[in-house]
């Protein structure tokens, strides 16, 4: 006696429903941007597909702050940016709380292609989670007198932030602080050497920074070292 077949051939299957075949075209969408992402170049406004520990994000870029080459700008968005569902799904799911990030350029897969969305938190039904991996891309500059006896003994004189374009910070650094410090670092305290680093900007503390776009950077600084030397 012949023993029923416990396989049936797949080409006796009906054709795939409207839904399965959406699955399927966008499966097929997720391997082409894989497999041929479309290279990131620093100045463009479209969005980006940015990792985020093993899923994959949609950012907008920040004018301004988008020219690397290291680290941009970014905020990320739902994946179905710009219709209304998907702002209120995104507000769900923590996509519109972040602000703008500090994104490592080495992070970015390409320009942003629809077949990344079944990749994302969004498509899996879950939030970004609280580390997405990047600070916030608020920048600050801060001045500090430290002694002289190469110890770390010292204080900060003045803190300015926060500023929105790294290029913003950059100039007051290079073009305004530095210069104005250029071989007065070890008069303008008595007993400490002045100094001025860039990092990020310390939201928690924003009532201790002056803000750089009310105010000189430099007039800001000549006041700060008068107030130390009272």
């Amino acid at each position: 006696m012949k023993r029923p077949s416990l396989f049936r051939r797949c080409g006796n299957a009906g054709a795939l429903s409207s839904e399965d075949q959406a699955v399927v075209d966008q499966f097929r969408a997720t391997l082409t941007a894989l497999r041929n992402p479309d290279p990131w170049a620093p100045g463009s406004a479209r969005d980006i597909a940015v990792r985020v520990g093993p899923f994959v994000e949609r950012a907008h870029t920040r004018p301004g702050d988008d020219h690397g080459p290291d680290v941009i700008a970014v905020a990320l968005v739902h994946p179905g940016t710009p219709h209304a569902s998907a702002y209120l799904h995104g507000r769900q799911l923590g996509y519109t709380e972040r602000g703008w990030l500090r994104c490592e350029t080495t992070a970015i897969l390409g320009f942003w292609q629809p077949g990344y969305a079944m990749l994302t938190h969004a498509a899996a039904g879950l939030p970004l989670p609280d580390d997405v991996g990047m600070e916030p891309a608020h920048y600050a500059l801060y001045i500090e007198a430290r002694k002289r006896d190469d110890s770390r003994d010292g204080f900060t004189l003045l803190r300015l932030g926060p500023y929105t374009q790294t290029r913003h910070a950059q100039q007051d650094y290079d073009d305004r602080i530095t210069a104005a410090l250029d071989g007065r670092e070890t008069t303008l305290v008595p007993g400490y050497r002045v100094s001025v680093r860039f990092g990020p900007f310390d939201v928690s503390d924003h009532q201790l920074f002056a803000d750089p776009y009310e105010a000189d950077a430099v007039a800001l600084l000549e006041a700060a070292v008068a107030g130390a030397r009272v």
